[in-house]
């Protein structure tokens, strides 16, 4: 339920407003769009509730048909939220680039390509320490002493640290080393885990599961934000299809139709969508002709010995020209790529 205030409502009949609802055991979430506030009710209100919300003084309507996630409902503020990792604010007017392997292998790796990534323009550096893996027996990754290269080679780059948290107990220890926790595809309804990256203060990259909906992404990003951490990047990063073409189907409308309801930033991740290095610049293209705030792009210095998700990775030149393209496509809509 949202219930919206009129223009001369007071202070104290806002405050007298919020005190009524909460009587009722519920909670609220003050907003502006535009000049107008709404106070976004949560919970289960009981019959009536609506009729006796717009009688108070100071209220001009009330919506029974508002959005499941009113808090990261495009309604629930009056600009799109801007979230900073390290040096870099993601959902401004630049495009954000993050790049990196998919997992940390070793110091050697890790530092070349940190360091070919920077060259060409990243600003985030991306890697997993710890892998949720569909088999047992694949990579499961290098854990904290994984962490501790990704944070050494912020140290000689400059790049932020992105890396994947996939249990609750883990957030401490990567909160140690990272500058963004990631939640990935596989975990996006770990209930457990977004109530414990939202109860953290740093940001957080939440993907789109692989079979899920948008709302179900939007319900996913309402637990952590109703957790009480704001700074939360959504991603697309392709769902399964019956299509064996690719690895999956990049779902590029994502883009819109998350940017009309919510307010949150917008990421796109061609590399899983694609599973082919051979079709990711085309995809973070068009991801960012479609709107996208940024690109989360795996690459790795030698893909062919890559420990997980080698074909998919572009190689540092490969990077480089992909950069290129994306940086031409994001002046011809008047937006440039962030910079150090």
């Amino acid at each position: 339920m949202i219930a919206t205030l009129t223009e001369d409502c007071t202070l104290a009949q806002k405050a007298a407003i919020l005190r009524f609802i909460e009587g009722y055991g519920l909670r609220v979430h003050v907003g502006e769009a535009g000049s107008t506030t709404v106070v976004s009710v949560i919970g289960d209100y009981e019959p009536g509730m609506a009729e006796s919300i717009g009688a108070l003084v100071g209220v001009a309507s009330v919506s029974i048909e508002a959005p499941l996630y009113p808090f990261v409902a495009r309604e629930a503020r009056n600009a799109p939220t801007m979230v900073r990792v390290k040096d870099v604010v993601v959902g401004g007017p630049e495009v954000v680039i993050i790049a990196g392997p998919c997992s940390v292998e070793s110091e050697g790796q890790i530092d070349r390509i940190a360091a070919g990534v920077a060259h060409h323009g990243a600003v985030l550096l991306r890697g997993g320490a710890f892998k949720p893996r569909t088999s047992p027996y694949s990579f499961q990754g290098m854990g904290e002493e994984g962490l501790q290269l990704l944070a050494a080679a912020r140290e000689a780059t400059g790049l932020g640290v992105v890396s994947e948290c996939v249990a609750p107990e883990d957030v401490p220890l990567l909160n140690r080393y990272v500058d963004m926790l990631q939640v990935g595809s596989r975990n996006m309804q770990n209930f457990r885990l977004l109530s414990a990256v939202g109860e953290q203060p740093k940001p957080v990259l939440l993907k789109r599961g692989l079979m899920s909906t948008i709302e179900e992404l939007l319900l996913a990003a309402e637990y952590i934000v109703g957790s009480g951490n704001p700074r939360v990047i959504l991603c697309e990063r392709g769902i399964r299809s019956f299509d064996t073409a690719t690895r999956g189907i990049l779902d590029i409308s994502a883009v819109p139709v998350l940017k009309e309801r919510t307010h949150l930033p917008v990421i796109i991740d061609p590399s899983h969508a694609a599973g082919r290095r051979s079709l990711v610049p085309s995809l973070a293209a068009a991801g960012v002709a479609a709107g996208a705030d940024g690109l989360i792009i795996e690459v790795h210095d030698r893909p062919e010995e890559a420990l997980s998700d080698g074909p998919q990775s572009l190689t540092l030149e490969g990077f480089g020209e992909t950069m290129n393209t994306v940086s031409a496509i994001g002046n011809a809509l008047g937006r440039s790529l962030a910079t150090l």
